[in-house]
């Protein structure tokens, strides 16, 4: 069965995203069919399988991201419908959605890497731009109504910095205007593209404990020498070994 409705896909303006301020972002409602989107939220991996990253330092004196979180490997312990899902995103069509959506031309290679983050109570991603390898991410939400309340957080914000700070420097939440935040309740995906302002953070969820926000990430890769250079090594281009 498809999981992936590619009549929306083909439905949305390129142009209109490259346009959008401050940077190319949108919101796209039912990016999956129905009956797909069910099927793997049902059969979410387990959060056994995931790493714990909490209070990691980062570069550049930025807060942590804290979550638990899960790389996608070759191999990995998932069930059959998330097997499907990831084999239509490194598919013919999804690719060219993706070079269409962020201007790519045909020739220029790109690399997926997927991950599903996982954030208890008070977690949060402090606000940050992504590594310059990054051509921009596609975050899935599977959180619903029977799990989730809006009002405990987990959007994820757009922020401007009206053209201000560097790339790789530190901000609080108080020195941007909030732009835009995602919905975070039901079948609804996030598209952003990577610039050198294209700021963006989750504020720390309020859910009680033992509530999870629960998404998952494509994130777009350039094939730079830094991620060929860690294919070499054995790793993806987030740098996480493709095996074990």
């Amino acid at each position: 069965m498809p999981y992936i409705d590619f009549a929306q896909s083909e439905a949305m303006d390129a142009e209109l995203f490259q346009k959008r301020r401050p940077f190319p972002w949108i919101s796209v409602e039912h990016f999956l069919t129905d009956e797909g989107y069910g099927r793997l939220r049902q059969s979410l991996p387990d959060v056994a399988l995931c790493a714990q990253e909490f209070g990691r330092k980062r570069g550049h004196r930025q807060a942590s991201h804290d979550r638990y979180a899960l790389q996608y490997r070759p191999g990995l312990p998932i069930s059959a419908a998330w097997r499907d899902f990831i084999a239509e995103l490194q598919g013919e069509a999804y690719g060219s959605f993706l070079h269409r959506l962020y201007g790519l031309s045909r020739r220029e290679r790109v690399v997926l890497t997927m991950h599903w983050h996982y954030a208890p109570q008070g977690a949060s991603v402090s606000p940050h731009t992504d590594a310059r390898r990054k051509i921009g991410s596609h975050i899935f939400y599977f959180n619903t109504a029977e799990d989730w309340d809006p009002a405990w957080g987990g959007q994820t914000l757009v922020l401007d910095d009206g053209g201000q700070f560097t790339a790789h420097s530190a901000h609080d939440f108080d020195e941007f205007r909030e732009a835009a935040a995602s919905p975070v309740i039901g079948n609804n995906s996030f598209l952003f593209q990577r610039t050198e302002h294209s700021w963006h953070a989750v504020r720390p969820v309020a859910c009680p404990p033992g509530r999870l926000r629960k998404v998952f990430i494509v994130v777009i890769n350039r094939m730079s020498w830094q991620v060929r250079w860690r294919r070499l090594r054995g790793k993806d281009a987030d740098g996480y070994p493709l095996a074990g």
